[in-house]
């Protein structure tokens, strides 16, 4: 006869005790190499046999002044795998299908990031299909043509939706106009950009040194950089690629309410200034974020997700940003409840303070931590990307495979210092994006400035 799962949980003194946690073991046997090529392309190459495939991650530091650069830079990463001199578009999806392999590009203000997957067997082929596009891409006028009126239609849609709208006004709000807050460009700026534009786009700013290129995959890392070596011994270029410039620091402050007429929702968008990877308390804030919003059962989503139920999500993370890093709160709530989550929200970050997280939340957040962190990094393309992240910030390896054991000796002491020091509501400032006629009581309780 079977039982119900109700019933295999339950003795007859009670429900039966859930088994202790096992203890988490990070990869430490891991197989790599760190350097840099004679062009002056750092590589990092990991051998992670899970699979017979190997990921591929690039990135460029891709940073520009010019007011036209991110809608130039939008549709270069549009254009970059469209064809070269030797390889049309088809060419390129062909010979990248006949090794089982794609590659895709993007771009955000501070780099242009290529990526993609193959099998193993092929890497010779999907980095001769990468160095081709990085050295010959032409960006033909008619592909130029074809991507910038798709990139006019998804920006258009895009600049409608308030997810959008209040990640732009937080940047504005912290930053002004430093070139970090372009993340995406207008459609009247795509619309302006010529095929010459992106070919000398191209021509200036995709180059080797400074860049990094990530190899995870079913190889020998040495003969993974070989490999590397010898399809982009032609990538070459005077200089490195640029970065952007340090942000300010973030100044405390009211919340600005951003007029939304019409808007059924509120969007919440807090900041304050984070640390670094590399600071030594860092460890300490990050199991301090996780206990105040950093996963589903936090403070924060406990209070105004399951208690009041203002929300569908609430979230807290770090940032980290040109030069430093920053803490963001967000979530998005109905605009007649906008003024109590507000309330909520600012209880909850003074709770951090006058009644930090326990001994028991933080062994909780512990465990969450070091178990997310081994998942992501458990298959090819999860630890591909987890060290490209890294490796635009000058870490590599070492740091991801230690960072488990930082984790663990992260005290509850320090836990508590970090909170107290990083989630003072005095520390935050930011957005309210939402219908100013429908905000309820939002301007009786201060701290908020009106348009």
């Amino acid at each position: 006869m079977s039982r119900t799962a109700e019933e295999i949980g339950r003795t007859e003194l009670g429900p039966r005790p859930l088994p202790p946690l096992g203890e988490h073991r990070a990869a430490t046997d891991l197989s790599y190499l760190d350097t840099e090529l004679d062009n002056g392309l750092r590589v990092i190459a990991v051998r992670q046999s899970t699979v017979p495939m190997v990921e591929v991650r690039l990135r460029v530091p891709f940073a520009g002044d010019d007011p036209a650069h991110a809608a130039r830079a939008e549709v270069l990463a549009a254009t970059v795998l469209t064809g070269t001199a030797e390889r049309d578009r088809v060419g390129v999806d062909t010979e990248l299908a006949l090794v089982g392999a794609e590659l895709n590009a993007g771009v955000d203000p501070e780099v242009l990031a290529i990526g993609g997957n193959g099998l193993a067997s092929g890497l010779d082929t999907l980095l001769a299909v990468l160095a081709d596009a990085l050295t010959g891409a032409v960006h033909r006028d008619d592909e130029v043509a074809g991507e910038r009126a798709r990139l006019i239609e998804r920006i258009t849609v895009a600049e409608s939706q308030p997810s959008v709208i209040a990640r732009k006004a937080l940047q504005r709000h912290r930053y002004g106009d430093h070139p970090f807050t372009r993340e995406m460009p207008t459609a009247a700026d795509v619309a302006e950009v010529t095929a010459e534009d992106v070919r000398a786009l191209h021509r200036a700013a995709v180059l080797p040194r400074g860049s990094v290129l990530v190899l995870v995959g079913d190889v020998e890392p040495q003969a993974a950089v070989d490999a590397a070596a010898r399809a982009f011994a032609g990538w070459v270029g005077e200089g490195s690629a640029v970065v952007l410039p340090p942000l300010p620091a973030l100044v405390p402050g009211d919340l600005a309410l951003v007029n939304r007429p019409g808007a059924v929702q509120s969007q919440f968008r807090l900041s304050a200034q984070g640390l670094v990877r590399t600071d030594d308390r860092y460890p300490a804030l990050q199991l301090a974020n996780l206990s105040f919003g950093g996963f589903f059962s936090s403070r924060l989503v406990e209070n105004i997700r399951e208690d009041k139920g203002y929300t569908y999500h609430a979230r807290s993370s770090s940032e980290f940003t040109p030069g430093g890093a920053t803490l963001l709160v967000d979530t998005d709530t109905a605009s007649d409840v906008t003024a109590g989550a507000l309330l909520e929200i600012r209880h909850e970050l003074g709770r951090m303070v006058v009644s930090p997280p326990t001994e028991a939340e933080v062994e909780v957040v512990r465990e969450y931590a070091i178990g997310t962190l081994l998942i992501a990094t458990s298959s090819q393309g999860g630890l591909a990307s987890q060290l490209a992240a890294t490796a635009v910030l000058g870490l590599g390896v070492e740091y991801l495979l230690a960072h488990p054991g930082r984790l663990k000796a992260v005290t509850h002491e320090q836990v508590v210092a970090a909170a107290r020091e990083f989630f003072a509501p005095s520390r935050f400032t930011g957005v309210i994006v939402g219908d100013a006629e429908k905000v309820g009581d939002l301007r009786a309780l201060g701290g908020v400035s009106f348009p």
